[in-house]
């Protein structure tokens, strides 16, 4: 896809996660908007995946560490072809298969269940060192919170991942600086995030995470890199895209009235008509 298809495709999902989280009255939409360009870019360009046989052996898996991040991991998949995008306004409503944390057993498209932050990280680790055990060519890829690596589970995982050499793993933090408590460096600041990768032997790129020339860059790099796991760190905005969410963290999680879905849509559409012009 051309970085403008991709844009066009990320502000479908970014209307995804605003509708579902207003049909919900309920769930997070500040960081799955921050993650949704990264979101996109792997569903869509990066992975092998078949949203026609969502388990297959060989296809690259993904983990949603910051599992409260699922409304924008359920509009990537819908977009991509794993179930209706109507299905999106059935968030968090019981019996629906998209609940306010991913899973595995439930969702199409879904690899692991998530939710407790600070241990997706180790189940990926565990995914990539099975590849490696059986001699597959699968790649894992795990998306952190930067609020979240304020557990000490992921170090202890990073710090294995490393030490095993595992280059089939990327780990992706989204630091949009901001937590539900506020900034990150207020709450219990984790920088330097690269620095702190780096000392447990993983290979750092920082990136713009709405930049998809640098993702597309920094994907081509982790698959290029041997003998060592890549981190990208992402430097985002928390609510991307709706400009009343842009770097508020009053909006971590909590869904928008009537009102605040009206403009948060007109937001988005203005975006639609930036890019249509663009591309004409």
């Amino acid at each position: 896809m051309t970085n403008l298809e991709l844009q066009k495709t990320a502000n479908e999902v970014r209307k995804g996660i605003v509708r579902a989280v207003h049909s919900a009255k309920a769930g997070h939409p500040g960081g799955s908007l921050s993650a949704a360009d990264l979101f996109t870019y792997l569903y869509f360009e990066e992975m092998n995946i078949d949203p026609e046989d969502p388990k297959k052996e060989d296809r690259d898996r993904f983990v949603l560490s910051k599992g409260h991040t699922a409304p924008g991991l359920y509009s990537v998949l819908a977009h991509r072809g794993y179930f209706p995008v109507e299905e999106l306004l059935t968030l968090r409503h019981v019996g629906s298969r998209l609940q306010g944390h991913p899973c595995m057993q439930e969702t199409p498209g879904v690899d692991m269940s998530s939710g407790s932050l600070g241990q997706g990280l180790s189940a990926a680790v565990g995914m990539a060192l099975a590849a490696k055990m059986d001699g597959k060519e699968y790649r894992t890829y795990a998306l952190l919170g930067d609020g979240e690596i304020q557990e000490g589970q992921i170090w202890e995982a990073a710090m294995f991942a490393g030490a095993r050499k595992l280059d089939n793993l990327v780990v992706v933090v989204d630091n949009n600086g901001l937590q539900i408590d506020g900034k990150i460096e207020d709450v219990c600041s984790p920088y330097p995030i690269d620095k702190k990768f780096e000392a447990f032997n993983f290979h750092v790129i920082n990136i713009d995470a709405h930049n998809f020339d640098e993702i597309r860059a920094a994907m081509k790099e982790a698959r290029e890199t041997k003998g060592q796991p890549t981190a990208i760190v992402m430097k985002s905005t928390k609510g991307k895209g709706v400009s009343f969410m842009e770097n508020n963290a009053g909006w971590h999680g909590k869904a928008p009235s009537d009102e605040e879905f009206a403009v948060a849509m007109a937001d988005l559409e203005k975006i639609d008509e930036e890019l249509k012009k663009a591309g004409e």
